[in-house]
């Protein structure tokens, strides 16, 4: 398995528990408490290897075993430069920038008149508001084996803080674009989303690089779903190919509270998404879809975890791979009936087409149930383009590129079409209309 190259041989370890060290006194008390737990977590436990059964397919070596750096002072110029092309444009212009993990007010659109929404630095919410901060930053994301999230709070500076106050319906979505800039450096962007009950947001977050040579990024982003409460949110990666983005996604829902997530890893050497969610209130219901397009030498690895708590919670999972080139997949997926959370009902599946005879595919579903009253199912496929829709397709007079085009795009719109924001649909068919005609190992460094 080839995946991203590091920039230069060093211990990672070592550098980024100093760094981690050097972050223990900002901020208030309870986070510094915090930041030393997860700091002595991931001290002990180190990079998860292969020899771990949740990283048995996925190796950590090109983050391991690099030397990387603190992000440079930003270069806004070429930021701003590079934010023309990457904006949504969303209706109501609410735009948020970090660049290499630290929030650029000078770069991020504020509408005047959003009632109800609080938007704030990170840091800054800790220290002023720490009666809404303090019960989920870094517990959320916090409990078994996470040594990534547990790094990542260690060593993260700032981040976005957003509050939804109750009652209040969001009629914009915030878009969210994370810019990493500092070749060889390792950024930690965190988002925390507090949605109070009765309130809505759509939180879109979109990672993007602007160099070419390696770097790493850990996103953490933690959401608390209050009672009848609704979040969807989108995590968008288009990494450089040279990059390591291992993101952590933690999700807390309470009672008929709703959550949808759509996870798009489009980038990335080495790619891994680790997506926990716990409704931990009846009634719950949460949707999580994702769609990965892997091709040239890189690895793209997705972990999903739904903790159905409560009776009658409601659960839809779907992910989709295209994969090729030397290309590899993997997908665990596991849905946790936990004793007296009866009348569940989960479903989870997972399909993936391989391209060329050198990509590969793992996938795992898997049900734990301990309640006797459910309705749970999972299912996995892994294929090629059938050879009969394609004959048919070049019977009607469409050349062979136009057709495999045509069947790719229709196997991406189960997930894409599950996507609230026509914005975010429309900018996904252009990238489509771009790269998919490179598949196939045209583009096998890409």
């Amino acid at each position: 398995m080839t995946q991203a190259a590091a920039p230069t041989t060093g211990d990672a370890r070592t550098a980024l528990e100093a760094r981690a060290r050097a972050m223990l006194d900002r901020g208030p008390a309870w986070l510094a408490a915090h930041r030393r737990g997860a700091l002595e977590r991931f001290a002990a436990r180190g990079f998860p290897t292969t020899r771990d059964e949740d990283w048995k397919y996925t190796s950590l070596q090109p983050l391991a075993r690099a030397a990387w750096t603190r992000p440079a002072p930003p270069d806004l110029a070429r930021a701003r430069e590079a934010l023309g092309r990457l904006r949504l444009h969303l209706s109501g212009g609410l735009t948020l920038v970090l660049v290499d993990g630290i929030p650029v007010p000078e770069l991020s659109v504020l509408p005047p008149g959003l009632a109800g929404i609080s938007i704030r630095r990170l840091a800054e919410a800790a220290v002023a508001r720490p009666e809404f901060v303090e019960p989920y930053l870094a517990r959320v994301a916090a409990g078994g084996d996470r040594p990534l999230a547990d790094l990542a709070t260690a060593c993260f500076e700032d981040g976005l803080y957003l509050h939804a106050r109750r009652g209040t319906c969001l009629p914009v979505p915030v878009e969210v674009i994370h810019l990493t800039m500092t070749a060889g450096a390792a950024v930690f962007p965190r988002t925390l989303v507090v949605a109070e009950p009765e309130s809505r947001i759509t939180v879109v977050e979109h990672h993007v690089g602007l160099t070419d040579a390696p770097y790493a990024t850990l996103p953490v982003v933690e959401v608390a779903v209050g009672r009848n409460a609704a979040v969807e949110h989108v995590l968008w990666q288009d990494d450089a190919a040279s990059a390591v983005h291992a993101a952590t996604v933690a999700v807390r829902q309470d009672r008929d509270s709703r959550f949808a997530s759509h996870v798009l890893t489009l980038g990335a050497g080495l790619a891994r998404n680790d997506l926990g969610v716990g409704l931990a209130g009846e009634g719950a219901e949460c949707t999580l879809d994702g769609l990965y397009l892997v091709f040239g030498s890189r690895h793209a690895d997705h972990h999903t975890r739904v903790d159905h708590w409560k009776p009658h919670g409601t659960s839809r999972e779907l992910y989709k791979g295209v994969l090729d080139g030397q290309a590899t997949g993997v997908f665990n997926g596991k849905v946790v009936v936990h004793p007296g959370a009866q009348k569940t009902d989960a479903q989870q599946a997972n399909h993936n087409l391989l391209l060329s005879p050198d990509a590969t595919a793992d996938t795992k579903p898997e049900l734990e149930i301990y309640a006797d009253d459910v309705k749970c199912a999972h299912g996995a496929t892994v294929g090629r383009l059938e050879e009969e829709r394609l004959f048919y397709l070049r019977s009607r007079g469409l050349p062979e590129q136009a057709a495999r085009d045509l069947l790719l795009r229709a196997f991406a719109r189960d997930v894409t079409d599950r996507i609230s924001i026509e914005a975010v649909r429309a900018r996904l068919d252009r990238w489509m209309t771009e790269r998919l005609p490179a598949l196939a190992g045209r583009e096998e460094g890409a």
